[in-house]
Parts: C-alpha cells; sequence; structure tokens
C-alpha cells in the first residue's frame, strides 16, 4: 500500500506555523512542540512511521497524519485495484476484509440490508484498517448523495444512470454551490473531520471518485456522453442488469450481453483522457468473467465478489465437505 502525507490546520489565533514532510517545524516566534514517533501495522504487513505532531499556541494547532494514496491517485498512477461489496454491513466481517489487504471495499447501500448508521459503522472498521471505502448509493437522490459524502468515502457510484443528463444531475450532488446543490455542514460532518480539517471543501473533489453504473440498453447508446460528462471518472459495468435490460436475466452470458459489454469497453478505453485522468472503466466480476479476465480486457477498477456471496459458498463447501466424508465412513472408505 502507498502512502501519502497529509495536512491539516487548524489556526484559531494569531501566528503562523509551517510543517514539512519530515515533522519538522518553523515558527514565528510562538510555541513549544511535543512529537511523537507513532509505530503500527499496516495491511501489507509492513510497518510504518506516522509522526503525529500536534503545536500548541495561541491556540494554533498542526498535525501531520500519514495516509494511504486515494483510490483516484492510484487509479491516476495506472493501479488495476481490486476490491469487494459488502451487502451485510457487518463491521467485524468488513474490517477483516480491510485487513486481508483489497484496495477497496464498496458498502452497498442500494442492495445491502444497511443504511447510513449502519454504513457509518462499517467505515469506523474500514478505516482502522487503512482501506478506502466507495459507497454504491440505492438511487439518483441528493438527500441519499448528501449523507453519504458526510460520512467521508472516497468515491460514489450511482446506479441506473442511462443518459449524460443524469450523468449531470448526479455529479451535482457531488458538487458545493455554484458548481451543484450538495448541502454544506463542513463544521460538524465526519468528512471534514468535524471541522477539524478547515480545507476539506476546496480538496475533497481531488480525490472523490464518481463513477456511473452503465446497466440498461438504453445507457449502452449513451455511454460515450454519460463518460464525457465533467466529473464522472469511469463507468460500472453490471452484467446482471444488462441482461435483464435486454430480456436475458437468466443468460448473462448470452451474446447480446457481450456485445453490449464489449461496445461499452471499446468507448470508454477509446476515448481521450481527461485532465484529471479516465474516465476508467470499472466492472462487478463474474464467475464466468473473472477478474482476471476483466483485467486482461483493459478494466482499472473490479470488484470480485461480495460478503455474502463468499460466505454462503464457504458455507455450503464446507458442509458439502463434511457430509461427503460422513458418506465414506459409512460405506467404510475410512
Amino acid at each position: 500500500m502507498e502512502f501519502e502525507t497529509n495536512y491539516h490546520i487548524n489556526v484559531n489565533g494569531n501566528g503562523n506555523t509551517k510543517i514539512n514532510g519530515n515533522g519538522n517545524t518553523k515558527d514565528s516566534g510562538i510555541g513549544n512542540c511535543n512529537s511523537n514517533d507513532i509505530h503500527h501495522r499496516h495491511t501489507n504487513g509492513h510497518h510504518h512511521n506516522n509522526d503525529h505532531a500536534v503545536y500548541e499556541a495561541n491556540q494554533v494547532i498542526v498535525a501531520t497524519v500519514n495516509q494511504p494514496k486515494s483510490i483516484k491517485a492510484r487509479l491516476q498512477a495506472g493501479d488495476c485495484l481490486y476490491g469487494m461489496s459488502f451487502l451485510s454491513f457487518c463491521p467485524t466481517m468488513v474490517e477483516i476484509a480491510g485487513w486481508s489487504g483489497y484496495d477497496f471495499v464498496i458498502l452497498d447501500l442500494e442492495h445491502g440490508f444497511g443504511g447510513i448508521s449502519e454504513g457509518l459503522r462499517c467505515i469506523h472498521a474500514l478505516t482502522a484498517a487503512n482501506t478506502p471505502v466507495i459507497v454504491r448509493v440505492p438511487e439518483l437522490s441528493h438527500v441519499w448523495v448528501k449523507k453519504v459524502l458526510d460520512l467521508g468515502p472516497q468515491g460514489i457510484i450511482f446506479p441506473l444512470v442511462d443518459g449524460p443528463q443524469s450523468a449531470k444531475k448526479a455529479v451535482s450532488y457531488c458538487r458545493y454551490p455554484p458548481n451543484g446543490v450538495r448541502g454544506v455542514a463542513t463544521p460538524i460532518v465526519r468528512a471534514s473531520r468535524f471541522g477539524i480539517d478547515e480545507s476539506y471543501a476546496k480538496k475533497y473533489e481531488k480525490d472523490l471518485l464518481i463513477l456511473c453504473q452503465v446497466e440498461t440498453a438504453e445507457a449502452v447508446e449513451n455511454v460515450e456522453g454519460i463518460a464525457a460528462v465533467d466529473g464522472v471518472d469511469g463507468i460500472m459495468v453490471g452484467p446482471l442488469d444488462l441482461s435483464a435490460s435486454v430480456g436475458c436475466m437468466h443468460d448473462p452470458r448470452n451474446e447480446k450481453v457481450k456485445e453490449m459489454m464489449r461496445k461499452i469497453e471499446s468507448t470508454v478505453l477509446g476515448m481521450k483522457r481527461k485532465e484529471g485522468g479516465g474516465p476508467y472503466l470499472a466492472g462487478f466480476a463474474m464467475p464466468f468473467d473473472g477478474p482476471d479476465q476483466f483485467r486482461s480486457r483493459g478494466y482499472k477498477l473490479i470488484r470480485g465478489v461480495t460478503d455474502v456471496g463468499l460466505f454462503k459458498n464457504a458455507c455450503v463447501g464446507d458442509v458439502s465437505k463434511f457430509n461427503m466424508n460422513k458418506k465414506r465412513v459409512v460405506n467404510g472408505e475410512y
């Protein structure tokens, strides 16, 4: 996992304090420094040093925290990222996923069992494991987007985006006025560290990944227009919904679905890169069309499994193994 240093400054009073990436300070004749070198373990098993320094003088507070590079920054650097979706909203299970080394975790508010409160507990768990969070909202709703973004995820997925106008609306829900309609509560929300990070409103757009999910035949026809919308970072491909949209819900391997996916892939990959990177291809891998196949076709953000599916398969396999062994005992094979 790659790390970068972020600086969070809260100044109430007179005087200027500057801090560099080594934890050194230049003070304007004020304040004393107490610095602790804190060591802790991250998901890749290596130790990293976090220099947490707090300076107090005339109510001047400066803190530095080492954090993983954002999902968006890693995509801009050319990385291919692999993650999983969570529907159960179980903080313990989601923390295990974080420590296991996934590049990101998607909290699925569209099909999952949790809401904002349950999502917050999962975000706390993933933050402890230094694992970025993407949230899929249930619908194109400024109320849902406002609540989700105030929690501080690194990415958001909009389902059922069928055209450029829907994509523009989605982006506007993520932007503060005058560029959008997101409600302002920066002094009190988790995304801004409850107001401690006073620069949040100015910088969050740089790191927020906005994905539009293309999952109907109409959206496939409009995919270039959707991906070209300013603020849209990538197209999320949902094979199951694509198959349902053309009457093949129980046959996602149908040639019609493959043809639509090929059109999405060739269109997005053939587009001119935006100034801030993207548009990127993102997708939900399937048992018959796995993560490695997605990667070979140019996808840069790949959701491999769901927590429910993974646990179901483990349970079914465990019971099957026991019953098979029991049968062997009865037949005298052991």
